[in-house]
């Protein structure tokens, strides 16, 4: 997907910056456009953000591209497959991705709209690929959990924890991605997706809330990513061109961190 707000969900097409689930904000969202943000946790208890994820998942019978989002595949394509976190997964086109190429994933979401969605992308991909196999469907790869990320924490560590575009304004960015590095084991990988605040796209209403957003600096800083036990192998902005929703073109930038949690 290109963009999320809060939660993670895959790219958008039109660019604009979303929300991920996994809490009670989500961070893509398909009209182009991304919640205000408040900045007030009074505001963010007062919302349920379940409801308010299935909610606008049943505005369109499908939010997100369907497609990985791009960062992940460049980053993630090299690693050895183990098991995986994605945190705030939407509809589940990441997921399913790491799933094909040999990861066992848990994929976390606020939105039970947006799971139910996931798991049928799940079925139908897999149902195409042993339809050309001439066998079975395999066993599912992924294990769909719905949560608030604000409050869930995940039993275990894994080799990849990833969280993609995890931007909103019911959520606290922090809060979900402190639990993201924690979950990462000795010598696994850390992946952090977002949009970055001085390049957003001219549409939509995101950049007026920056607190929803983060640099590459600030990852570093609120995950204590300077310390002694983590090695930062990529901390960059990569530019990327995007389509609003009545056609137009811009060029954003995407904030990627993958970092090592050494041994």
């Amino acid at each position: 997907m290109s963009e999320h707000a809060a939660h993670h969900h895959e790219t958008h097409d039109d660019g604009a910056p979303t929300g991920g689930h996994g809490t009670s904000a989500d961070h893509h969202s398909a009209d182009g456009t991304s919640a205000a943000h408040n900045g007030t946790e009074g505001a963010r208890a007062a919302i349920d953000p379940a409801a308010a994820w299935d909610e606008r998942y049943r505005t369109k019978t499908q939010l997100w591209s369907g497609n990985p989002n791009p960062q992940l595949v460049r980053e993630a394509g090299g690693l050895k497959p183990g098991h995986a976190l994605e945190l705030g997964c939407g509809e589940g086109a990441d997921a399913i991705w790491l799933a094909h190429h040999g990861w066992t994933v848990t994929a976390v979401d606020v939105s039970a709209v947006a799971l139910e969605r996931a798991q049928s992308h799940e079925k139908a991909v897999f149902a195409r690929e042993s339809v050309q196999a001439a066998e079975a469907v395999p066993a599912s790869r992924i294990t769909w959990q719905q949560a608030d990320l604000e409050q869930w924490q995940p039993e275990g560590a894994f080799d990849l924890v990833t969280s993609q575009f995890l931007h909103s304004e019911e959520l606290d960015w922090r809060l979900p991605l402190r639990t993201a590095a924690a979950a990462v084991k000795p010598g696994g990988t850390l992946l952090v997706v977002g949009h970055h605040p001085d390049r957003l796209p001219p549409w939509g209403g995101g950049h007026h809330h920056g607190d929803m957003f983060y640099k590459g600096e600030d990852l570093v800083r609120e995950l204590s990513l300077e310390g002694p036990g983590w090695q930062v192998e990529v901390l960059t902005s990569r530019e990327r061109p995007v389509t609003g929703p009545e056609g137009q073109q811009a060029t954003i930038a995407d904030v990627v961190l993958r970092a090592t949690r050494l041994p």
